[in-house]
């Protein structure tokens, strides 16, 4: 649809994804062996027919415009795009991004279209797959200035959410941010599959461009979670679409590691097996991954990979990885390497080294690990950080580039 253009959230320092985030944008960190994060809400909008897409960035950008600059190039006869949008200081704003909705109205240039008449907002930072387009037709059946998806969830996840309050035609009617007390939301139930649930804002939203434009001019609100999705109940028609399928924010470590080890699962709840709905990320042309006397339990192996002698159990092993014999992999998630490093061996190959023992673990992309090594948490840490590592919530991750030495015990 021309006069619909979509804007993916880029997202801030991403300090809650540290270490991952140390060398990229929190959209461009892998995820599940060979995809990016950015690549779930591209392919959402490209698969419900949306194909003018604009995503705002501004910290750690050059690793998520490589990725979109190989991953997404149309035909010049389809008008379609997707666009970086990165914070620049300008006459007019001279400070960065201070907020999701700072970012859209410092950005409002990139789409002063007046073909353009509604604005998708998404996050970058999510799992779900859902027809966006479903969501815009609700949007102009209702006749609605703005439209919120929503999730429905139990009792238990509402102190992390944003928790809507709907008439029986779906218009929202109060709005609580994140409540503190169960209380608060206990008059805005609803009814699902037999069972009480709160419909939970999911971060995605349907505005009439010229709505938008009012909501934000003229003041100095940054947030549209906590300020102008509550300020839009009160003054604009807002209505609340309800999306019923799986829907995970992964913007967290514990959640990060958690979601993307489903993908080892026989039925993860994020199908990236559906014919009719691809996820599409940048082609490699990889060769086929290559086992030699291994045992491989309930994981899921990217392309490229080469393993000898090893055992992996519930594990992701991410592009062109290299497991040597010996080494063990529990409860993992590898990202693999960038390239191929076939002049180097020992303590300084772009490999996992031999008789090496990794448990809850995230090893980050071109990690270089000696033999011996073993990254257990064996003093069962927390939170803890030095040269080589740092542990969050129990879950050891090893950052982009580094390089361990033979027999190190963490």
């Amino acid at each position: 649809m021309k006069d619909t253009l979509c804007i993916i959230l880029g997202g801030g320092r991403g300090a809650r994804l540290y270490p991952l985030t140390k060398y990229r944008a929190k959209p461009a960190v892998p995820l599940a062996g060979k995809y990016r994060l950015i690549d779930i809400p591209i392919s959402n909008c490209l698969n419900s027919g949306l194909n003018r897409i604009l995503i705002l960035t501004q910290f750690n950008s050059a690793s998520l415009n490589r990725h979109i600059f190989r991953a997404y190039k149309f035909d010049h006869l389809s008008e379609g795009f997707v666009e970086i949008a990165a914070a620049e200081q300008s006459m007019e704003f001279g400070e960065w991004f201070q907020g999701s909705a700072d970012a859209v109205r410092k950005s409002y240039k990139h789409f002063n279209d007046p073909r353009i008449k509604y604005l998708v907002v998404l996050s970058g930072d999510q799992l779900y797959k859902m027809n966006i387009m479903d969501m815009v037709k609700f949007h102009q059946d209702k006749k609605s200035e703005v439209t919120v998806a929503c999730n429905p969830v139990g009792i238990e996840e509402v102190g992390e959410l944003g928790i809507m309050g709907i008439n029986k035609d779906a218009q929202i009617k109060q709005f609580v941010e994140k409540p503190k007390k169960k209380d608060e939301v206990a008059d805005l139930a609803v009814h699902y599959e037999g069972k009480k649930k709160y419909l939970a804002s999911m971060g995605i939203y349907v505005f009439n461009k010229d709505v938008m434009i009012d909501l934000l001019k003229d003041n100095s609100k940054i947030d549209f979670g906590r300020e102008i999705i509550p300020e839009a109940v009160t003054k604009k028609k807002t209505h609340a679409f309800i999306h019923e399928g799986y829907w995970k924010d992964i913007g967290c470590i514990p959640a990060f590691y958690e979601e993307n080890l489903k993908f080892a699962e026989l039925n993860p709840p994020l199908d990236l097996y559906d014919e009719d709905w691809h996820f599409f990320s940048r082609p490699r042309h990889l060769p086929l991954s290559r086992y030699m006397d291994c045992s491989i339990t309930n994981s899921s192996i990217a392309d490229g990979v080469i393993i000898e002698k090893a055992r992996i159990t519930r594990s992701i092993v991410g592009l062109r990885s290299k497991i040597n014999s010996g080494s063990v992999i529990e409860d993992s998630i590898l990202m693999g390497n960038d390239y191929y490093d076939n002049s180097k061996s020992g303590a300084s190959a772009l490999a996992i080294g031999k008789n090496c023992h990794i448990k809850k673990a995230i090893i980050d992309k071109n990690v270089r690990m000696a033999d011996n090594v073993e990254l257990v948490n064996e003093k069962k840490l927390v939170d803890f950080e030095n040269e080589y590592c740092v542990i969050t919530n129990g879950i050891i991750i090893v950052p982009k580039n580094t390089v361990i030495p033979c027999g190190t015990v963490i």
